[in-house]
């Protein structure tokens, strides 16, 4: 059997379901939709219309509403933003770690800059309120360098550790 063959016989194979159904097999059903044909177009007039093009920005912005993505955008903005928030030596010495519930973590580099960002951090929740928004970071939180552990594997013995053996 040929192409041409197996073409014919699903074409009369589709004829004879379609009798089966009581539908004739080369009309179409009209179209649904408020009796217009959907070739037919219908223009916008001279005023402002859903329709017309639309800025890319306020696209984006109704999406981001739309989807719930306002808050994570946001707080990727502090993150992204950072050193323009703060400033280029605050950012040197300090990163931001998470943004949960309004309470931005902040990890500094040493504990002195962790004690100077403790004592500037009514300025910098101003800056970064008047960069991304109000209500955006509501307080902050400020962690020290984190120390070094000295857990190795899968068994600890409680005690002092390594300062044990120095003396």
């Amino acid at each position: 059997m040929t192409g041409r063959d197996l073409a014919h016989a699903a074409l009369e194979a589709a004829k004879a379901k379609a009798k089966e159904r009581g539908t004739s097999p080369g009309r179409r059903r009209p179209a649904t939709g408020g009796g217009q044909s959907p070739r037919r177009r219908r223009w916008s007039g001279p005023g402002a219309d859903a329709r017309d093009p639309q800025p890319l920005g306020r696209l984006v912005s109704r999406l981001m509403s739309d989807r719930g993505w306002n808050e994570s955008v946001t707080s990727a903005r502090v993150f992204a933003q950072w050193a323009r928030l703060v400033g280029e030596d605050v950012a040197e010495h300090a990163q931001p770690i998470a943004l949960k519930d309004g309470e931005l973590t902040v990890r500094a580099s040493s504990t002195a800059w962790a004690t100077q960002l403790r004592l500037l951090q009514g300025k910098l929740l101003h800056k970064i309120a008047a960069g991304v928004g109000n209500g955006v970071v509501k307080r902050m939180r400020i962690q020290g360098p984190t120390a070094p552990s000295w857990r190795k594997g899968p068994r600890h013995v409680p005690g002092r550790g390594p300062r044990d053996t120095y003396g």
